[in-house]
């Protein structure tokens, strides 16, 4: 990504809005809401609300937030990658949520899997209930952002899987390089491959699957028009896992 010493023309018509309203708030004895660009990611201006919005929605993300609540940065990376996928998914036609029964279908697994849901019950409507009232997000927010989430690791799954091939080489190079030897390191002796070569088969596969999505993401942003105004934002790039949200 460029850092840019000024702000392109959208990031200055959205400032001065924002100047514009503080200017309004303040003659009329009102508080006043102060707002900043942050970056433009291909003409779009997103703002220092919009990367307040990705910390509370993060609570939602199962492989994020093991530690506590995400930071300022990392929301803002996130924030713009997602930015970008989505812009990609709507020049290519693909849709950007799916319907609300798959929606309602994965939030129900994730209520029942996700590490920081045990707390709380939430597999009950109650405990579902106080997990989001607890992180500030409302069931129409969980709702929008798990079925804009289930759309992206689609397009992702039909964009980077359909190419992959694993072969049996690759199973038994890893079963006996990789596998093997980190069981015998723990006192541990391995399954027969056969019991688990369909395991070892998905795991390369997400390797793969990872490894070029993370080219995809860099390629991204190379080519993309994205402009960080605040530079402490955005300056590192995510893991490529971070993406599929």
């Amino acid at each position: 990504m460029r850092a840019q010493t000024a702000a392109p023309e959208p990031a200055k018509q959205a400032t001065q809005a924002a100047a514009d309203q503080g200017s309004n708030a303040a003659a009329s004895g009102s508080p006043v809401v102060l707002d900043r660009v942050i970056a433009i990611v291909n003409g779009q201006v997103l703002l220092q609300s919009d990367v307040d919005e990705e910390r509370r929605l993060s609570a939602l993300e199962p492989l994020r937030n093991s530690a506590g609540p995400e930071s300022i940065d990392q929301a803002a990376r996130h924030l713009i990658l997602r930015t970008l996928v989505l812009e990609q998914m709507k020049e290519q036609d693909q849709p950007t949520t799916v319907s609300q029964k798959w929606t309602q279908r994965g939030l129900t697994e994730l209520r029942g899997t996700m590490t920081r849901c045990a707390p709380y019950s939430c597999t009950s409507q109650e405990g579902w209930a106080l997990f989001l009232k607890k992180h500030g997000l409302t069931e129409g927010e969980a709702e929008a952002r798990w079925s804009q989430r289930m759309a992206i690791e689609r397009f992702i799954d039909l964009r980077f899987r359909a190419g992959i091939h694993i072969t049996r080489e690759q199973i038994d190079t890893y079963y006996e390089k990789t596998l093997t030897p980190a069981m015998a390191k723990r006192g541990q002796h391995p399954p027969p491959l056969d019991e688990v070569k369909g395991r070892i088969h998905q795991l390369l596969l997400e390797q793969h699957v990872n490894s070029m999505i993370g080219d995809w993401l860099k390629s991204l942003k190379a080519e993309g028009s994205v402009q960080i105004l605040v530079p402490a934002y955005g300056q590192s790039t995510p893991e490529a896992g971070d993406s599929q949200e």
